[in-house]
């Protein structure tokens, strides 16, 4: 039956050939019915196309004489004769003769027809042989095809539900094919995704469009411990007339490809974060900082908790005895977490000293010199992490599952240990993340290393240049005074500067500031050697100019040593101040009512020059002048003018009445940088 259509162009409705929409369609299967005389008395146009024949043409005619061949007549007729006589029905191939003198194998199924009078008729299904092989091969290998293939393939309608799954789908979600028929998809596909998946087919359906390599990860049924990874790809499917059947999907094994990619990814993250490491740990020469460092860089990218806890022998530098299995102390240096956990509260906050047994694993750790890992940690487990049961119930709380200690060696030596732990990540530790530890804590040992013996060399000299410099002076006539000794922050650079208050006879009072050219224990030394030589001429009392001619003459003798120095005598009874300058900073002088200014002296050369004479200069101080005598680390820095620090160490004199111990504490505070690399002396002396 043809079709209509509405046609625009004449008003009216056109038939058009109805396009085909099954399969009978496609093979054009022809109906022809013969009565017992062998004349045809049915046709369908399919078989006009078959034979070539018009229904005119075909009807009343005998079938044997169109489109029989004579050579094959006798087998014919015997055929049709038993189908008659029998009713069995009977199928084959057979050559027919087409109206264009061709021969064509045509597929056969005859039967027998009965109407209610009684009368027999044959009825013959035909189709063209050859196409009718085609579609059994394609039908055979798309079979084949489907429940073979290694691809998973699913068929859904277009709501969506299955109509089909091949064996490699049943192996992806773990559900038989029967049972996935009629059921949807986001009842048995294990992807987390589902909705989005949905949204693609819904799409493709629509436009016709295909999605193709489509990237999802889920964890299969048959494989709930691994993640998986699969490449889906959505088209439509449309009979040959173009209506929508449904889609297919198809499911591609990338999982090797997607853990090949995952692990190429975390080794770039973990040479990323080592290079990022050599460049963030051990800015400075300080443990504690570089210990923070160190807890900053592996968190989170390695553990959820961080701690870094040193033993408090390597801290000392006391060297370590033999590894033995008694408890050890550490001091914990660092504690870092990457979000607000009760592990926190289990760990040993930072500074606080900690002895933990040979049992723990901390401890075996040290013991051992080699990494501790425990992938998966249990209840006995948290017990020999943790440091006390309360902390054992607190680090179970935070959901701790993995847990690594990795030694901090350097030269050697164990220093103590960096230990992490898995709570949000869910992945537990493995090899590789010992290897990455390991390369981590390795660097930052060796800063650890150098900060703790400088931090020692500091601390010495530190300690010797406070030895030498004089305790709280005792009640000098007509002065009050006030000072300060502020080390650099720096290691190497400790040691230089000096104050010393000396009493006289009369009442006179001597005020010396000097700073040694040089870093470290020699700079204090040779500070100490000045200063007793400072005090044995002072009692002397010689001219100023004439102490610092004996002091050059001693600082030549020292070993390339170049020192500044101020030498100032005041006598309350005259009100004068004596002062030589031998290349030092001039003081500041304030009085009441006036403006600050520093004091101009010949500058002088600086000691162990040699063979330069040095000037005195005679000042008068009235009742409330303010003297202030500083080294350079107090005003000098890179980054301003001498000048400009000059200016602003005078305006913050602008009282010469406020307390002295104020005094100071404000020129500290407010022209010192807690970074500075110079230590300063500082001496304030009022005149009552």
């Amino acid at each position: 039956m043809a079709a209509e259509t509405f046609d625009s162009d004449s008003g009216g409705y056109a038939s058009v050939p109805p396009r085909p929409t099954g399969l009978l369609d496609v093979l054009s299967v022809a109906a022809v019915v013969v009565d017992a005389e062998g004349r045809v008395v049915f046709w369908t146009p399919q078989a006009e196309e078959l034979f070539g024949y018009t229904a005119d043409e075909a009807l009343g005619t005998p079938a044997a004489r169109l489109f029989i061949h004579p050579d094959h007549l006798p087998a014919v007729v015997q055929l049709f004769t038993e189908v008659l006589e029998t009713g069995r029905s009977w199928a084959g191939t057979f050559p027919v003769r087409h109206k264009d003198g061709s021969t064509r194998l045509t597929e056969f199924r005859n039967m027998r027809l009965l109407d209610d009078l009684g009368d027999v008729y044959a009825l013959g299904i035909a189709a063209d042989h050859s196409l009718l092989q085609r579609v059994e091969t394609d039908l055979a290998l798309c079979e084949r095809l489907i429940n073979q293939s290694p691809i998973g393939i699913a068929l859904v309608d277009p709501e969506l539900r299955f109509l089909l799954v091949n064996p490699a789908l049943e192996r992806i979600d773990g559900t038989p094919a029967e049972d996935h028929v009629g059921r949807r998809l986001m009842e048995t596909l294990p992807l987390p995704d589902i909705d989005t998946i949905v949204s693609c087919l819904r799409q493709v359906l629509t436009t016709g469009t295909p999605l193709l390599d489509q990237y999802h990860v889920g964890r299969p049924p048959a494989d709930p411990e691994h993640e998986h990874a699969w490449s889906l790809s959505f088209y439509r499917l449309e009979d040959p007339g173009g209506r929508v059947l449904g889609a297919a999907i198809s499911f591609v094994d990338v999982t090797e490809r997607h853990r090949a990619a995952a692990e190429a990814d975390r080794a770039r993250r973990r040479l990323a974060l080592i290079a990022d490491a050599s460049t963030r740990v051990g800015t400075t020469l300080e443990v504690e900082r570089t210990a923070n460092e160190l807890a900053e860089i592996a968190t989170p990218e390695l553990a959820d908790v961080v701690a870094v806890d040193v033993l408090d022998s390597a801290l000392a530098c006391r060297r370590m005895r033999q590894p033995d299995n008694g408890p050890e102390l550490f001091r914990a240096l660092a504690l870092k977490s990457s979000y607000p956990s009760a592990a926190l509260r289990a760990a040993d906050p930072p500074g606080d000293l900690a002895a933990y047994e040979g049992d723990r694993l901390v401890t075996l750790c040290v013991h051992t010199a080699r990494p501790v890992l425990v992938r998966h940690v249990g209840e006995d487990d948290l017990r020999r992490i943790a440091r006390d049961p309360e902390a054992t119930s607190l680090l179970a709380r935070a959901g701790v599952h993995s847990y690594m200690a990795v030694p901090l060696i350097a030269h050697g030596e164990v220093l103590g240990a960096l230990d992490l732990k898995r709570t949000r990540n869910p992945v537990p530790f493995d090899e590789d993340d010992v290897v990455l530890a390991s390369e981590l804590a390795s660097r930052a040992a060796v800063a650890i290393d150098n900060a703790r013996w400088f931090q020692s060399v500091r601390n010495t000299a530190l300690t010797l240049q406070r030895s030498l410099l004089p305790d709280h002076p005792p009640h000098h006539t007509g002065l009050e005074i006030a000072y300060r000794y502020q080390p650099a922050q720096a290691t190497s650079e400790v040691g230089g500067d000096w104050y010393d208050v000396i009493p006289l006879e009369d009442d006179k009072t001597t005020l010396v500031v000097g700073d040694v050219m040089g870093n470290g224990i020699d700079a204090a030394a040779t500070m100490g050697r000045l200063r007793t030589a400072t005090c044995a001429y002072a009692d002397l009392d010689l001219d100023p100019g004439a102490v610092l001619r004996h002091l050059d003459k001693i600082t030549c003798d020292l070993e390339h040593y170049i020192v500044t120095c101020l030498y100032a005598v005041f006598d309350p009874r005259t009100r004068r101040c004596h002062i030589a300058n031998a290349g030092h900073m001039p003081p500041a002088l304030a009085r009441p009512g006036r403006r600050p200014e520093l004091l101009e002296l010949p500058a002088g050369a600086p000691l162990g020059v040699g063979g330069i004479p040095f000037r005195t200069t005679n000042v008068e101080l009235g009742p409330g002048d303010l003297l202030v005598l500083y080294t350079d680390g107090l005003v000098e820095t890179r980054a301003h003018s001498i000048d400009d620090r000059l200016d602003v160490l005078l305006g913050f004199l602008d009282e010469p009445r406020r307390p002295l111990e104020e005094t100071c504490d404000l020129l500290l505070y407010g022209l010192r940088h807690p970074d500075d690399h110079d230590d300063v002396a500082l001496l304030v002396a009022r005149v009552l």
